[in-house]
């Protein structure tokens, strides 16, 4: 359990991958998504740096002459062009580990540092073809290549729907006798620039190992451009089906935006169609009462209307629909509040949630008021409290940002287990909210244990994770 002097301290977070890393299979059709390619703000020059110097590269000691004549360092040169052609900086450095392994090269050549971009080398032409040669030089290749996808490739796209070589979204091309459909401009700009399928797999691969994202259980993401709104749940997305679904389970204002690439790194899962608590009835005329993940068949007519249940709630589903829930308990007329209750000991104060004839401790406010929200709460004798069977204490929701009163230290929940997230870079980085933050007692998040601590997997942090 928690003790305070383990707390780590951390007003900066960071986070991690918690899960293993996911069998995701390479989609020729989409290869990198639009911000992915255009995101200049992704990196700052220090964390481009750090980036280098985390991965011993060779290029993190690398200085030499800018194309505007200044010595300069690796991560300076990347950092200008990026910033002056609107090119990710993360999209450079996979590039330039694409065409020649220059980021994770201890040592590598000067054949490969003067052509880190691969940019005019054609596949019908050599490095020393003297047509080329005035791309020669790292500097010179890096600014190139990042001119090429911005004032050609996507250019192009914006005015003619394709590139100079005919690459589109929606435009069915072929690649080393592949049909491939670009689903979006980066991916047609990276097959313009790399026109084979091998070629756009292995910057898929660079990219999926060092900048896609893993987040916690709990956590609601949004796709940047998207309407749909989807929980992470032990590595799959689920999708909302409805505002009701949703905000019947959750806080809207905890909703993290994310890039379609980081989206796509989950399986989907099953949908959560209806709000918590509905009562759904089976085409066999069977009403159950969802609680979580299950259904709760009701045996008979007079459990229904004895328990108080509203049959103006009754929504009519089919199978498909009964089958996205595991089965649960089936409630009867000695089931004591299936759908839950809060109740008060109107002697010391205490208040429980009582569920199935369990009563289960809440510790703190905070606790109380992102599970249970506006639930009304009944004033009862510790007599009445005495006939329910006691259970652990209630914790707090996987997803929740937490920290104890007067300790900066900050973790978010997950699997039940608080997670440090050890930096404010990381913590932003994330898309977490400042004001999200739950503040509570010792007491209360004594009630998880600590777990490793989250990184996050962009340029400037690459910390411990499973």
């Amino acid at each position: 359990m928690l003790k305070i002097t383990n707390f780590i301290v951390i007003i900066s977070l960071l986070i991690v991958p918690l899960s293993p890393v996911l069998a995701v299979e390479f989609n020729p059709n989409y290869v990198l998504s639009d911000e992915d390619l255009t995101d200049y703000n992704s990196m700052s020059l220090e964390d481009i740096q750090k980036f280098l110097e985390r991965k011993g590269s060779y290029l993190a000691n690398y200085i030499t002459e800018d194309t505007d004549g200044i010595m300069k360092t690796a991560a300076e040169i990347i950092h200008r062009v990026a910033n002056t052609w609107v090119i990710s900086p993360k999209f450079i450095l996979a590039l330039i580990q694409k065409e020649q392994s220059l980021v994770e090269d201890p040592s590598p050549t000067q054949k490969q540092l003067d052509w880190a971009a691969g940019y005019a080398v054609c596949d019908s032409c050599t490095t020393q073809d003297e047509q080329i040669q005035r791309w020669r030089g790292f500097a010179k290749q890096i600014r190139s290549s990042a001119m090429q996808y911005r004032e050609g490739y996507l250019v192009d796209l914006a005015e003619y729907g394709v590139t100079s070589a005919g690459y589109g979204p929606g435009k069915i091309i072929e690649i080393d006798d592949q049909i491939v459909i670009p689903y979006n401009n980066a991916t047609a700009a990276n097959y313009t620039y790399t026109p084979h399928i091998h070629g756009n797999q292995s910057l898929w691969n660079i990219w999926q190992r060092w900048f896609t994202q893993l987040y916690p259980n709990g956590s609601l993401l949004q796709a940047a451009g998207e309407p749909g709104i989807w929980l992470i749940q032990y590595g799959q997305k689920r999708p909302f089906h409805s505002m009701a679904a949703l905000l019947s389970r959750y806080d809207l204002g905890k909703v993290i935006p994310v890039s379609k690439t980081d989206l796509d790194r989950y399986e989907d899962g099953k949908a959560i169609k209806f709000p918590e608590y509905s009562l759904l009835r089976s085409p066999r005329g069977t009403v159950f009462l969802l609680d979580g993940d299950k259904r709760r068949g009701i045996d008979s007519w007079d459990t229904f209307k004895t328990i108080g249940f509203n049959p103006d709630e009754i929504i009519d589903v089919e199978w498909s629909d009964i089958n996205l829930y595991g089965e649960g308990e089936m409630i009867t007329l000695e089931t004591v509040y299936p759908q839950g209750a809060l109740l008060q000991d109107n002697t010391t104060g205490g208040v429980y949630w009582i569920q199935d004839g369990k009563k289960y401790p809440i510790w703190s406010r905070e606790i109380m008021a992102t599970r249970f929200g506006n639930w009304f709460i009944q004033q009862v004798s510790p007599q009445e409290l005495e006939q329910y069977e006691t259970m652990p204490p209630v914790g707090f929701k996987d997803g929740e940002l937490l920290k104890m009163v007067g300790n900066p230290s900050v973790y978010v929940v997950s699997e039940g287990v608080l997670r440090p997230i050890p930096s404010a870079d990381v913590f932003e980085g994330m898309g977490y909210r400042w004001e999200n933050i739950i503040e509570t007692t010792e007491k209360a998040l004594s009630l998880h244990e600590i777990g490793e601590a989250l990184y996050i997997l962009s340029g400037d942090v690459e910390t411990a994770g499973n």
